[in-house]
């Protein structure tokens, strides 16, 4: 197993049906509790040291707060907070604001953690059987993602307690939580890889990642190399690797087949990821610090292979393609230049403007190959222009599609599961700021303005007319202080909005399209 991968083991959830018994809380480091904003005398009846904790809910009433610690005679730390009202005063599931059910989930779990126990149970009190499963989802992703180790290379690390074991007790019913936990290490390993150092995580240094994730998932996966490349006409991918002084990038291709069957009729679904591992902006350099987080710049890649892998541990019914463009855009004598004209693999000729568009140059290729096949629905993710995030900021990222009617479905997606999106236009008159008089197509425009909807339209070009297509501009890849559930740092956004679409969004997205992809239904023999 490569050195590149976590080592860690994912956290361990177990689950109570009933009275917690005294003996299982004496095990607990720390216990939370969450209650509704208004809890009943009676609701407190059946719980662990109920009078007491009753009396520690009134005090928080006097005293305003929404968090308080008490040492109970088994020296477990209590955490009891207060469930925030829905975003329409309710308490049904349907009126929670995802992303606020998240954040609310990420704050009490980074409260809980800051007595570093290695041990943490969860209790859910006077709320209906719905929102307890909601609840308990969302601190699930939470407790996984703060408890997670991210990379760190520190010649005298302190060893710290982590935590190792999320118990959920008093619940009315067992909950079913195989989604969830394959999200939450896919969202890790999305996080992880895009946090690894450039030195550390090179083009060899992913393949061999990449390698290891086939084998343990049962992946089949195709290198596109240099020569392959070369020999295929894939010039825009080219124009970005050839000022590099190692020759290993190349375009990898994943495959998922659903389990019994090598191939099953219905949907086809490919994943598009920008896996630039190093960008200096190339031949145009970047000043200083625009250059770097620039190891980030492989992020798209990272929610890719992550989104694969939580596709396959659920034992998705459809087949799945998953295409990474790695390589660095590095400065040298045989980088690429301004008014470079260069031919991309479906023919169309791009005139060079500024290389620190790579990008949608390596996507370009990787689009027209995922393409070859006619895919049912074309996905693909990439930190890809600044003017995204000039817009939205880093809380949300932007999304793009050539089937206009998928826009409030993206949004509603976006909301539904906690990381928002929202759409931008794609009008064919955009296109007018790319018109070159050498070439068929401008990289980029000189002026830069609207350029996360010119790089849209620019792609939209090496994507098959058959083809539904969502490109996603991830500019919430990191966010400091966090977003919803995840911490300070990268986020692994991406993964559970696709997993949203494809299953929860199923049958809406293949009502729209006309097509069998989603798993609302499955795919018949």
């Amino acid at each position: 197993m490569s050195d590149l991968l976590p080592a860690a083991k994912n956290l361990k959830v177990l689950q109570s049906v009933g009275p917690a018994s005294k003996t299982v809380l004496a095990r607990l480091d720390q216990l939370i509790i969450v209650t509704p904003p208004k809890l009943a005398e009676s609701a407190w009846r059946g719980v662990p040291d109920g009078p007491r904790l009753s009396r520690l809910a009134r005090r928080l009433d006097k005293e305003k707060s929404v968090t308080s610690r008490l040492q109970n005679p088994r020296a477990t730390g209590i955490c009891l907070r207060r469930l925030p009202a829905a975003a329409k005063g309710g308490t049904s599931s349907a009126q929670f604001d995802a992303f606020k059910l998240l954040r609310f989930a990420g704050q009490l779990v980074a409260d809980a953690l800051r007595d570093e126990p290695r041990s943490l149970g969860l209790i859910i009190v006077g709320l209906s059987a719905e929102v307890t499963e909601s609840v308990a989802h969302a601190v699930v992703l939470a407790a996984a993602a703060h408890s997670f180790q991210m990379p760190a290379y520190r010649s005298k690390a302190k060893k710290r307690p982590q935590l190792r074991t999320l118990r959920l007790l008093h619940l009315p019913a067992r909950i079913d939580l195989q989604r969830t936990l394959a999200e939450a290490a896919a969202l890790n390993l999305a996080r992880w890889l895009t946090s690894l150092p450039p030195n550390k995580l090179s083009a060899a240094g992913y393949r061999d990642v990449l390698q290891d994730l086939a084998k343990t998932h049962g992946w089949t996966m195709d290198f596109f190399g240099i020569a392959r490349l070369r020999k295929l006409g894939a010039g825009a991918f080219m124009a970005v690797a050839q000022g590099n002084a190692n020759q290993d990038a190349g375009i990898v291709h994943l495959r998922y087949a659903p389990p019994g069957r090598k191939t099953r009729k219905g949907g086809k679904l490919a994943l598009v990821g920008k896996g630039i591992i190093f960008d200096t902006g190339g031949t145009n350099l970047k000043p200083f610090k625009s250059m770097l987080d620039m190891h980030q710049d492989m992020g798209g890649s990272a929610v890719a292979v992550a989104t694969l892998q939580a596709l396959t541990e659920i034992d998705y019914p459809f087949p799945v393609d998953c295409w990474l463009a790695i390589t660095e855009n590095r400065i040298g004598a045989k980088a690429y230049k301004s008014r470079d004209v260069v031919t991309a693999l479906n023919g169309t000729t791009i005139e060079v403007i500024h290389t620190d568009a790579e990008g949608r140059m390596a996507l370009a290729d990787t689009l027209a190959l995922a393409g070859r096949d006619e895919p049912d629905l074309i996905v693909d993710y990439a930190t890809l222009t600044g003017t995204c995030f000039h817009a939205l900021t880093d809380r949300y990222s932007g999304v793009f599609s050539n089937r206009s009617v998928l826009n409030s479905l993206l949004i509603d997606t976006g909301v539904a599961c906690g990381e928002r999106v929202w759409p931008f236009p794609m009008d064919a008159d955009y296109e007018e700021e790319l018109k070159s008089s050498l070439a068929d197509i401008l990289q980029c425009s000189i002026g830069g303005e609207g350029d996360h909807i010119l790089a849209a339209r620019f792609l939209k070009r090496f994507v098959p007319k058959k083809s539904a297509w969502i490109h996603v501009d991830l500019s919430a890849v990191t966010r400091k202080g966090g977003l919803a559930q995840v911490p300070s740092g990268t986020t692994g956004f991406g993964v559970r909005f696709t997993m949203n679409l494809l299953l929860e969004q199923a049958d809406k997205l293949n009502r729209l399209l006309g097509k069998n992809i989603g798993a609302g239904q499955r795919p018949t023999d």
